[in-house]
């Protein structure tokens, strides 16, 4: 005859009892959640506020394959028949170049910025395949609506606007159909390296998430955007709330939040054509100037710029103050500035 221990089954009981606990406690939870997630999706995007209004009140759009992409120009120094036009980062827009548009106006007979597509206040289609490809193309077609498909450009980058850049710069040097013909290149503060470059966590997350990718867009609110965005900026050079606002608000508009993962991709991008467009950079013969605030901990100092001036020689540098971090055209325009018409004044 068998005999059941009674210790075994009070031992069953036991974990019988936890299970069912463990249960009921994730029953409410989800019951708590639930109705709490469902609240945020339906929370409206942010108004925009007055300088976001002005902003594109003063823009235009022109259409690409369906899409509407906005732009801005403005007709500046007289005399002069110089063109820039200006290649913003992620996750932001055009509106990063507002602090040093009017003294670009005084320096350049053009000053054009554009809202990449997914960005800002173009449009943000979904599902999509958004690429660096892409958004060069699109840079190309914008010239081209200009009329400006004959003029030489300068080219001011920043970030992910880098990596347009240097596939614009590929084209120009290999004279692809379509292509700018760039006069002057810079950059600014962006990931051109893959081995040198760190993105933040949340961006490897959400690259990679997969199928969770589209409940984590979901999620993503202020505070935690305004945290992570504060910690590419240095300790003494932190925007301003209504800054912080307008960054955010570019990003809600037209549920831009929705597609960031698709977006992020050009992280994998700059890894798998790292040769094409580094390669670019370290052969071209076109002027190129690197501007960098040192205290980025996206690209950190000195490991970037070491790496850029062992690969890039042809290239001319500016390192600004050591507390300037990743936006260095917001966190010191002045110096951002001084350093950029050095440089184009230089040739």
């Amino acid at each position: 005859m068998t005999h059941r221990d009674s210790t075994s089954d009070e031992g069953e009981e036991d974990c019988e009892s936890s299970r069912s606990t463990m249960k009921e406690w994730w029953l409410h939870v989800g019951l708590i959640c639930v109705p709490l997630v469902a609240v945020y999706l339906h929370v409206p995007p942010p108004q925009l506020s007055p300088a976001l209004q002005n902003w594109r009140a003063t823009g235009d759009f022109f259409t690409f394959r369906g899409s509407s992409v906005f732009y801005r120009e403005s007709f500046g120094a007289r005399g002069s028949s110089d063109v820039v036009i200006l290649l913003h980062g992620f996750p932001t827009s055009s509106y990063d170049w507002y602090k040093i548009w009017e003294p670009l106006n005084q320096r350049f007979n053009r000053v054009i910025a554009l809202d990449f597509l997914g960005f800002g206040f173009s449009d943000k289609p979904r599902p999509h395949r958004y690429s660096i490809f892409e958004q060069a193309s699109i840079v190309e077609a914008l010239v081209s609506h200009l009329g400006l498909s004959e003029h030489k450009i300068n080219i001011l980058s920043h970030d992910y606007g880098d990596t347009v850049a240097l596939e614009l710069l590929y084209r120009s040097d290999h004279n692809r159909t379509g292509h700018l013909t760039i006069k002057s290149l810079c950059l600014s503060n962006g990931g051109i390296f893959p081995e040198t470059h760190h993105p933040r966590f949340l961006q490897k997350v959400l690259k990679d998430a997969g199928y969770l990718s589209p409940v984590l867009t979901r999620l993503m609110n202020y505070y935690l955007f305004s945290r992570g965005i504060g910690e590419v900026f240095g300790p003494f050079t932190q925007p301003t709330d209504a800054e912080y606002w307008d960054m955010w608000t570019g990003i809600r508009f037209k549920d831009g939040n929705l597609v960031i993962d698709s977006i992020l991709q050009y992280i994998n991008q700059r890894l798998k054509h790292r040769d094409r467009w580094v390669g670019a950079l370290t052969s071209t013969l076109v002027p190129v100037h690197m501007i960098y605030g040192p205290l980025d901990p996206v690209n950190p100092h000195p490991q970037f710029i070491r790496q850029y001036q062992k690969l890039v020689q042809r290239s001319t540098v500016s390192v600004l103050d050591e507390h300037i971090s990743h936006y260095p055209q917001l966190e010191d325009p002045t110096g951002f500035m001084n350093a950029y018409l050095n440089f184009i004044n230089s040739f």
